[in-house]
């Protein structure tokens, strides 16, 4: 853990451009000044996972994912539709700093994150009549290769599933990411929902691939990961969390020495007949709850929090049933003691359950409920709530909640509330329990058995229509043959013929599967001397093509200048090694300018071997030049914490060690590199 102040970038609030963010949306990827986080604590965490900046503490790789978004405008995504010259009309106008929270900034905020209205949407067709989601899906598990989250994230916001299994190559998006070392691609899959225990097609996990490829900063996240959900309720009671490292990995607090009463044995008994299903639930409830009550705490104590940004019970959330939200807004109704008491009911059954093998593999104390906790967030940050429940009015319903959620949330309240006398709670409650869980799983039982007796009648209705189609395809190729036969065609001509419409059916299809990349150009150019380098990174976008002829001399001497000015700024930055910080972005957004640049000169058309050349040259050297940067930035790290010769604290000199003086020439011979294909290509270019 680290705290947030000292590592994170202060920016501005990505929902109304306030400045000096104290809070952070982590599945949003952006910072939040206290009013608009008020709003967004409203909306729940299956819309937007807050977090204190300043109070809060931090996992290093979770700190370093969130800055990553937000240092490179991942804000620009969310609000897609409103960065263009042209925007629609009907949109709402981005508020200001000096707008009032209600109504202003709170419709805006619902309309950019409830109902994500200014997300691009997808407009590609998918191919071979496979569906959209599959189509993003895997272009997914393409993308978490690289570190351009960024484009992860739009395909995650857009529909991909972060769960996809690609049976060609036998992984999930979660097992590459892993595979390529990319912990910020990692930790954006498990915010979306990923599973850690899924696996590969030779049956490994994630964490076994991790540790096979001994990348070990990973294989001790994934371990973390895959005991989060306890680790934080343990936290929450006693302040300290497993030990994994030494094989620790359920910790059960202290408990009284005091006799156990016949009614907490019974409340007892009572949660351990729960289906493991419900038990489940009941766990991602009891987390969302604690951290409720965490943030609400810091959110109590921090000055600059407004009065009006409570959040008294879990807010509503439109894809659980309303019997199962009114059992989580009851918890809100628990004193500290009785929560506790709860909390640790749970962890013992928890315990209980994973010692039983035939339940659940010792693996973890609750594995699967992470991975449904995070799913469930995920599926609501992703897409749109259909509902017409509002948050604003609370859901209490004393009778429908006391009769229906009885064997979830108020076990620990009956243990210690209950004001009623041992003997009143006889043996023939529990039994009547007992029945009614066993007639409950028996309904379960025959609708699964219904649900599977439908797929095998659909299966079967699906092969009958698809025979029947090819039976129809036939006749009509069998008809076509014939009609050129009797006109006397060549068969020649009649194959050229197909295979010209076959080309250009191709051609028409990877044209409409192109993927929209968020980068896509705006109606017209922005001033970038004014623009905050988080939007500049997408000012200049590669121009759709128009035609078959090459760039004009103005469009390449436009987008070369781009790329000489970033590398100014990278020199800028070399001179003095407290801005160290600042060698990776800068880096990245030469990488940038460079692909916008190559994005003038579709590969068809280059005939040009110079010219090739230099294309490659300019992909080439801007790849090395963020490795270069990245390793520059590491060793200068290192200097700074002890390793700087000669008390050297300024610019560059003869302090330096030969390792950081080699990376430097290393990042000048790129420039050079860069500078010199940039010159070919205007040479090159028609006027």
């Amino acid at each position: 853990m680290s705290r947030a102040k000292s590592r994170i970038q202060t920016d501005v609030c990505g929902d109304c451009g306030s400045s000096d963010p104290s809070w952070a949306s982590i599945n949003r990827g952006i910072l939040l000044c206290a009013d608009c986080c008020s709003v967004h604590r409203s909306l729940g965490r299956h819309i937007s996972q807050v977090k204190s900046l300043r109070q809060g503490t931090w996992q290093p790789s979770l700190l370093n994912f969130v800055n990553q978004l937000n240092t490179h405008g991942a804000n620009s995504l969310w609000e897609h539709l409103l960065l263009g010259a042209a925007a629609p009309k009907n949109l709402k106008r981005k508020p200001t700093p000096k707008d009032a929270v209600h109504p202003t900034k709170a419709d805006f905020i619902r309309a950019k994150h409830v109902q994500l209205a200014y997300v691009l949407k997808p407009t590609f067709q998918a191919e071979d009549g496979s569906s959209l989601e599959l189509e993003l899906s895997k272009q997914l598990h393409a993308s978490v290769r690289a570190s351009n989250l960024e484009t992860s994230l739009r395909l995650l916001v857009q529909g991909a599933d972060p769960n996809f299994y690609n049976e060609d190559k036998g992984s999930t998006p979660l097992h590459v990411a892993v595979k390529s070392g990319q912990l910020s691609q990692i930790e954006l899959l498990l915010v979306y929902g990923a599973d850690v225990n899924a696996l590969d097609a030779q049956g490994h996990t994630s964490l076994e691939l991790a540790k096979q490829g001994k990348h070990t900063v990973i294989a001790e996240r994934l371990l973390e990961v895959m005991y989060e959900v306890t680790d934080r309720l343990t936290f929450f009671l006693i302040g300290k969390k497993p030990n994994h490292a030494a094989g620790q990995h359920l910790l059960i607090p202290g408990q009284s020495k005091k006799e156990m009463s016949e009614q907490l044995k019974i409340a007892r008994g009572k949660l351990q007949l729960v289906p493991n299903r419900m038990f489940e639930e009941l766990v991602m409830d009891l987390y969302d709850e604690v951290d409720r009550r965490e943030t609400e705490a810091i959110w109590a104590t921090s000055a600059l929090n407004p009065d009006s940004g409570a959040v008294p019970f879990l807010p509503a959330n439109p894809h659980l049933s309303a019997t199962r939200n009114q059992g989580r807004q009851k918890l809100a109704r628990f004193s500290q003691q009785e929560f506790a008491g709860l909390l640790m009911d749970v962890l013992l059954d928890a315990h209980r359950r994973q010692n039983m093998a035939n339940l659940r593999p010792i693996d973890g104390p609750l594995p699967a409920g992470l991975a449904q906790l995070k799913a469930a967030a995920a599926a609501s940050a992703a897409g749109t709530r259909d509902s017409n429940m509002s948050d604003d009015e609370p859901l209490y319903d004393a009778v429908a909640s006391d009769d229906d959620y009885a064997a979830l949330a108020p076990v620990a309240q009956q243990a210690l509330v209950n004001k009623s006398s041992p003997a009143a709670v006889s043996n023939v409650e529990v039994e009547t329990l007992r029945q009614r869980l066993h007639d409950q799983e028996l309904t379960i039982h025959e609708l699964r058995s219904m649900v599977q007796k439908l797929a095998s009648e659909n299966d079967q209705l699906k092969s009958h229509i698809d025979t029947k189609e090819h039976e129809v395809q036939l006749r009509i190729d069998s008809h076509l043959n014939g009609s050129g036969a009797s006109e006397g065609s060549p068969e020649r001509d009649v194959g050229g013929s197909q295979d010209s419409r076959q080309a250009a059916a191709a051609a028409a299809a990877a044209n409409a599967k192109r993927p929209v990349s968020m980068y896509e150009a705006r109606q017209t150019p922005r001033d970038e001397s004014r623009a905050p380098v988080t939007q500049s990174l997408y000012s200049m976008a590669p121009a759709p093509s128009t035609g078959h002829q090459l760039p004009s001399n103005e469009e390449v001497k436009c987008r070369t200048n781009v790329v000489a000015r970033r590398i100014k700024e990278l020199f800028a930055a070399m001179q003095e090694l407290s801005q160290r910080e600042a060698f990776i972005p800068c880096a990245d957004r030469i990488r940038l300018a460079v692909v916008d640049l190559m994005a003038l000169y579709p590969a068809s058309l280059i005939a040009n071997e110079c010219l090739r050349g230099a294309l490659q040259q300019l992909n080439f050297h801007a790849n090395l030049m963020q490795a270069e940067c990245a390793r520059l930035q590491q060793c200068l790290a290192a200097e700074s914490a002890g390793q700087l010769g000669n008390g050297t604290t300024g610019g560059v000199g003869n302090g330096l060690s030969e390792g950081v003086q080699q990376s430097m020439e290393q990042v000048r011979g790129c420039a050079y590199e860069l500078a010199k294909s940039t010159k070919i290509l205007i040479t090159h270019v028609k006027e």
